[in-house]
């Protein structure tokens, strides 16, 4: 006698064609954000290679493609001046762009999961703004970029050290708590750059500290790179892994904790990937806005509000938009354009087309 295969009960209310129609539907979507994924990898090679061949120095993509791969066009000679251009200043800037556009959107798309906010962004816990007064501190006292980097690096962990410790308190919602003490701690290092800036000379020290504090890649070194980067590739790696419990973060503590979700340690890690990432950021790069508030709510339109996927999208769509940024930044005109003029002027205006058209964002 031969078995008879059971067929999987059909649950209550739903026919096997529902069941059908839904495993298509589940099949088709996993297709597109295949594609979407194979896409964004794909531009960010593209792009990555066409930065490199745009400058005031010009490099064409045979010159470039022959320096990176020694023996691939025999006949291009590429000169010392154009290799020193690739391998020591523009590729380290692209690697840099990448990253940051990654890490920030990435942070603030977390943030914005984690405290159910749209508007949340990779400062809203103060990690920015400490980076920036030890980045100042390290200028007014004319230390070396890399000292300047580490200071910038050890007041944003202070910053978030801070806003956990004065958020401690019982009684209240703790998401509330940090966030308030998060917007105190970010108005008290904000006045000491303030301070800070006062205090320089205004001559030599307080222009530097003002472009500084506008946002720019153009100091990018590998020696630089090599310290912050680490930072980067963490958080997001950290990020990354809990996407999917982001998803859970939406709901109340209490509900959370009842479906048996360690709330406290996710939040906690979270927030550590974050400052990880935008203390690096802003310490190799200055301040940088909008990347972090628009690129996920980009990511939330393509992809929808699951975690799993937006987080990807974000870090896939972040690295595009700064690396585009950047490349404008330093081609447009003459003289470099701070970067977060120029995120600004783009980012503002296709926010509010964005509002827009969607009538409110949804977390």
């Amino acid at each position: 006698m031969t078995r008879q295969r059971r067929k999987a009960p059909v649950p209550a209310g739903e026919s096997t064609a529902d069941l059908v129609k839904g495993r298509d539907m589940q099949k088709r979507a996993s297709r597109i954000h295949r594609l979407w994924a194979i896409g964004i990898i794909a531009a960010i090679l593209v792009l990555s290679a066409a930065a490199v061949t745009m400058g005031r120095f010009h490099i064409g993509f045979r010159e470039f493609f022959a320096a990176l791969v020694p023996g691939l066009f025999p006949d291009v000679e590429v000169p010392e001046a154009a290799r020193n251009v690739i391998f020591n200043i523009r590729l380290p800037r692209i690697g840099l762009a990448l990253l940051a556009g990654a890490g920030l959107s990435v942070s603030g798309g977390a943030f914005q999961a984690l405290f159910s906010n749209p508007l949340a962004t990779p400062d809203t816990l103060g990690v920015a703004t400490g980076a920036s007064f030890g980045a100042v501190l390290g200028i007014l006292f004319g230390l070396p970029s890399v000292l300047v980097q580490v200071f910038a690096l050890l007041a944003g962990l202070l910053a978030v050290i801070l806003v956990y410790t004065v958020g401690r308190v019982k009684g209240g919602s703790p998401m509330i708590m940090l966030i308030l003490a998060g917007m105190v701690i970010s108005a008290l290092f904000s006045a000491l750059v303030s301070l800070v800036k006062y205090t320089a000379d205004p001559q030599d020290v307080l222009p530097a500290i003002t472009f500084w504090l506008m946002g720019s890649l153009s100091g990018t070194t590998s020696e630089t790179l090599l310290i912050g980067a680490p930072f980067i590739l963490l958080g997001m790696l950290l990020i990354y892994i809990l996407r999917w419990k982001l998803n859970a973060m939406s709901l109340s503590e209490e509900e959370a904790v009842s479906l048996g979700i360690p709330v406290k340690k996710i939040r906690a890690l979270v927030v550590l990937g974050s400052t990880m990432i935008t203390a690096s950021v802003v310490s190799m790069c200055g301040l940088i806005g909008w990347v972090g508030l628009l690129i996920p709510h980009i990511g939330r339109m393509i992809f929808g509000n699951n975690n799993t996927y937006v987080v990807p999208a974000s870090m896939g769509l972040g690295a595009i938009f700064m690396l585009v940024i950047d490349t404008v930044a330093r081609c447009v005109t003459a003289s470099e354009i701070p970067v977060s003029i120029l995120t600004a002027v783009i980012g503002a205006p296709f926010f509010i087309a964005l509002l827009r058209k969607t009538g409110g964002i949804q977390v």
